[in-house]
Parts: structure tokens; C-alpha cells; sequence
């Protein structure tokens, strides 16, 4: 079945805010907090949006391009990995509205994006 909405996950360096103003906006947008899932690893973190079948958002680009180039060679399957550079939770909201407007989850798996 085609899946459309891109659900996130945003690990723990990301701030919350920005899952509570994608909410706000009708976006399904879950923390590491939400999930319990604080202080693990970040491929700990990737499995976890994998099992939820969930888009990861993180700072953390030199880890998860690392992690992604794994995923790729391993011939393991994501949701899809954004990559935000740090600016105000309004302007990263901003950038995701983007993606989640135009792009669909089954667009995004296995994808890497940067914004």
C-alpha cells in the first residue's frame, strides 16, 4: 500500500519545538522524548525510526551520512534521513514544510536530504 505522509522522528539533538509546531501545522512529528528513546545511539536511533517506519531528522550530518552509506551498502531499508543545519525552530519548520508538502514517504525511502 503507497504510503504518502512523511511521518518524522526527530532524534534528540533537534528541538522540540519544532515537533510541537509541526503538530500544530497537521504534520506527524515524534521526539526521541515522545518515544523514550533518549540517550541511545545514533544507529540505535535510525533502527528505531526504521521500526516505526519513520523519516529521521538530525543535526547530526558526519554520523548519519555514515550510517546512511551503511544502510546503502548493506542493502538495509529507511525511511529516509534529513539532514538540517542549525537555524531557528520557525526557519527548519520552514524548510520541512517543503519536503512534507511535496514529497511523499514512499518518495523518501532510502533518501538522504539536506536542508
Amino acid at each position: 500500500m503507497p504510503r504518502l505522509f512523511i511521518e518524522l522522528y526527530l532524534d534528540e539533538d533537534v528541538n522540540v519545538l519544532i515537533a510541537d509546531l509541526l503538530r500544530g501545522r497537521g504534520f506527524s512529528a515524534m521526539t526521541t522524548r515522545d518515544e523514550s528513546q533518549l540517550q541511545n545511539s545514533d544507529a540505535a536511533q535510525l533502527a528505531y525510526a526504521v521500526s516505526q517506519q519513520k523519516t529521521l531528522l538530525t543535526h547530526n550530518r558526519a554520523d548519519f551520512e555514515a550510517i546512511a552509506q551503511e544502510y546503502a551498502a548493506t542493502g538495509q531499508k529507511h525511511y529516509g534521513i534529513i539532514l538540517a543545519t542549525r537555524h531557528s525552530p520557525y526557519e527548519l519548520v520552514r524548510r520541512l514544510t517543503r519536503i512534507l508538502n511535496n514529497v511523499t514517504a514512499d518518495e523518501m525511502e532510502n533518501q538522504v536530504r539536506y536542508i
